[in-house]
């Protein structure tokens, strides 16, 4: 019983005392702000029970838990592709933790950052991005969140209002909530879905670091409103966990005013990469295949191609053994015998 009463004090003391830091919050707000002071502010500053190293070893078992129940896509390019976006982002992002993004191989629009720097992206919402500047602004967002320390400021939160499950904190517990992902994943709400606060920060945070990146901050806007119209038209394809996300037509106004007001202009962004299209073109294929895919019943059929051979660039091209159009690589018009995946620059957009 002491115990717990030593906990309640200390839990109280943490709150009550954040009164006393007024004067730096404000120092900090500003700092929040300003693109040139990422990586040397503070972002995740607040009342927390985790250190950096608990809240590491709590999403290193989260993500096992992830990578047990999903299926991930394990292809080198698409897989090392959004593990090296994720590095360039962390890069130049307030993060104080090594990042691990790897992809969910399912066709629903959704990614998820947990505790401790480990990012999940579904293929469909690369698939859904037009451009890599949209990809990243998707992934900056779940990046901002682990920078901030969402998940376990708001694990800490909820313990202080919940004075009976304090003394779980200090046993590594979570609260039992769970939310159901597309892919099938049940992991605890408390470090997924987080308050509108959080997520208006995480947005503001994430637009800085596609600017600092070299991204175009707009593609963030031109993201979150295809979103918005994609959901509109088809309910279902985007994740709960992305419509849970606080209005898009507040968040859109906000970031528009945030890329006038904070964000110096740049004489060019970084809009897309040759990389990023072949990527989409694998998982476009992959999809389609297993689409394509014949069940375990009935009889398998295969198109007769004589009479109507496909044709490419005007020759004729037998299909494969999968029955697909082969794929051709596009030449680099500087150097015909070099594929264009070769050429290291992407589309820049200039101003």
């Amino acid at each position: 019983m002491k115990r717990i009463d030593a906990i309640l004090h200390v839990a109280l003391a943490m709150a009550l005392g954040g009164a006393a830091l007024a004067p730096l919050d404000a120092q900090s707000k500003d700092k929040k702000k300003d693109p040139d002071q990422i990586g040397n502010r503070d972002v995740g500053t607040g009342v927390n029970f985790y250190s950096l190293e608990k809240e590491i070893a709590l999403g290193k078992q989260l993500a096992q838990e992830v990578e047990r129940e999903a299926k991930l896509v394990d292809a080198p390019i698409p897989a090392e592709f959004i593990n090296r976006l994720a590095q360039n982002l962390a890069r130049n992002s307030d993060i104080k933790v090594p990042v691990t993004a790897k992809m969910i191989d399912s066709d629903q629009v959704n990614a998820f950052a947990l505790p401790g720097g480990f990012l999940f992206v579904n293929a469909g919402l690369v698939l859904k991005a037009d451009t890599e500047a949209e990809l990243a602004s998707a992934m900056a967002h779940e990046i901002a969140h682990v920078a901030a320390r969402h998940g376990t400021r708001q694990a800490s939160r909820g313990r202080i209002v919940d004075f009976a499950s304090l003394p779980l904190i200090f046993l590594g517990g979570w609260p039992g909530y769970a939310i159901r992902q597309g892919a099938g994943l049940a992991l605890p709400l408390t470090f997924l879905k987080f308050s509108r606060g959080f997520e208006q920060e995480a947005d503001l945070l994430g637009l800085q670091y596609i600017y600092k990146a070299g991204y175009d901050p707009t593609a963030f806007i031109d993201f979150f409103e295809k979103m918005e119209s994609l959901e509109r038209k088809k309910p279902g394809t985007v994740s709960e966990l992305f419509r849970s996300h606080p209005n898009t037509a507040v968040r859109i106004k906000s970031a528009q005013k945030n890329v006038q007001e904070l964000l110096a202009q740049q004489p060019q962004y970084v809009i897309t990469t040759s990389e990023f299209n072949e990527v989409k073109q694998q998982l476009e294929k992959s999809l389609n295949r297993r689409k394509s895919k014949p069940g375990d019943t009935g009889p398998t059929l295969r198109r007769s191609t004589q009479g109507s051979p496909d044709r490419v660039d005007g020759r004729e091209s037998a299909p494969d053994k999968d029955d697909e159009r082969p794929t051709l690589k596009r030449r680099n018009p500087l150097n015909p015998d070099m594929p264009a995946s070769a050429v290291p620059e992407g589309t820049a957009r200039i101003f």
